[in-house]
């Protein structure tokens, strides 16, 4: 498939110290056999080495190789090493293609699509990167039962979240199924990530460079990426996006856009998928002041993406902070 997008003679296939022992041999099989000779790079695991550091020892490893602008390069692994990768692709050489083949569910269904590329910085997350679609993405849901059960619980509140912005008789279903794509039913998981690249790839089509609607995917981020920074990213992404969407949610609702048996399914389908709905032990206070740094700032008030019903939010940049302090308070009980 590959072969058919370029006839460059090499390919970069770019991977981390957990995913490459398990997955890498099979996608390198199958490049040498389209004719590719592989320039491969490597770097530790970990949301902990999203940083300009790793990137650096990606250009020296595909610099070695002496690649050209037409040589792809492959993002193998989940969200991290699609987002890093894909600053690479953007900016070595001054861009060449990119390709995601996501192994997280999260990663499947969020970060591989979208063309959004980075790294995190000290001061936030995902600070410092670059728009780049990528030419290709290659799904294979059989990865999945690789997973710890952790990672597929964090991709599964990315599909909570695409429900809950986009897609009322989604989120129906999602209730009542959420316990086979929690066992690892591959038949419901394979309907439930197309159904999710597709609510995704609308939304980026709509609106590439998030200039209006699709803000609207950060629901739960603005909380969620707060959170994950002041834990020094100890709370993952997928645990993150869940408690920010509990605290999106009972923020909507005290701001009086939704009711409250919306928040009740919104965090009884969170809680069904194994992820946290509470138990936060941050401080509040750190929490509200990360959020000031978030990208989504816009002329120096945060940016809410809040539920005004199952299937449809809105853009709030007017919330009282008293509020947001106490929805975020919320996640300690």
């Amino acid at each position: 498939m590959l072969r058919s997008l370029t006839m460059s003679a090499k390919a970069c296939l770019v991977t981390d110290s957990l995913v490459g022992p398990r997955h890498s041999q099979v996608v390198e099989e199958s490049l040498t056999a389209a004719g590719f000779a592989v320039v491969g790079a490597l770097v530790p695991a970990g949301e902990a080495h999203k940083t300009l550091q790793s990137v650096s020892s990606i250009f020296d490893q595909l610099l070695a190789g002496k690649i050209e602008r037409s040589t792809p390069v492959l993002a193998l692994g989940g969200g991290v090493i699609g987002d890093m990768t894909g600053f690479v692709a953007a900016t070595i050489l001054r861009g060449v293609p990119f390709v995601q083949i996501p192994t997280s569910l999260l990663a499947m269904v969020d970060a591989s699509v979208g063309g959004k590329t980075g790294v995190n910085h000290a001061t936030g997350k995902n600070l410092i990167g670059a728009f780049h679609q990528p030419i290709a993405v290659f799904i294979d849901p059989d990865v999945l039962r690789t997973l710890p059960a952790a990672e597929l619980q964090g991709g599964l509140a990315e599909c909570i979240k695409h429900d809950i912005i986009r897609d009322a008789e989604g989120f129906s279903n999602l209730e009542r199924n959420i316990q086979r794509a929690v066992s690892l039913d591959l038949e419901y998981l394979e309907e439930l990530v197309a159904h999710n690249v597709a609510i995704k790839a609308r939304v980026v089509e709509a609106d590439p460079f998030e200039r209006g609607e699709r803000a609207h995917l950060n629901f739960g981020h603005t909380f969620g990426h707060a959170i994950e920074t002041v834990s020094n990213y100890s709370v993952s992404h997928g645990h993150g996006v869940a408690l920010g969407m509990v605290a999106a949610s009972r923020l909507a609702q005290s701001l009086g856009m939704i009711d409250a048996r919306t928040t009740e399914r919104i965090v009884a389908v969170i809680g069904k998928a194994g992820l946290p709905t509470g138990g936060l032990k941050l401080p509040a206070d750190q929490i509200v002041a990360a959020m000031s740094f978030d990208k989504k700032v816009k002329s120096g008030k945060v940016r809410f993406i809040l539920p005004t019903g199952i299937g449809q939010v809105k853009i709030r940049d007017d919330v009282p902070p008293d509020l947001v302090t106490r929805a975020v308070e919320s996640l300690g009980s």
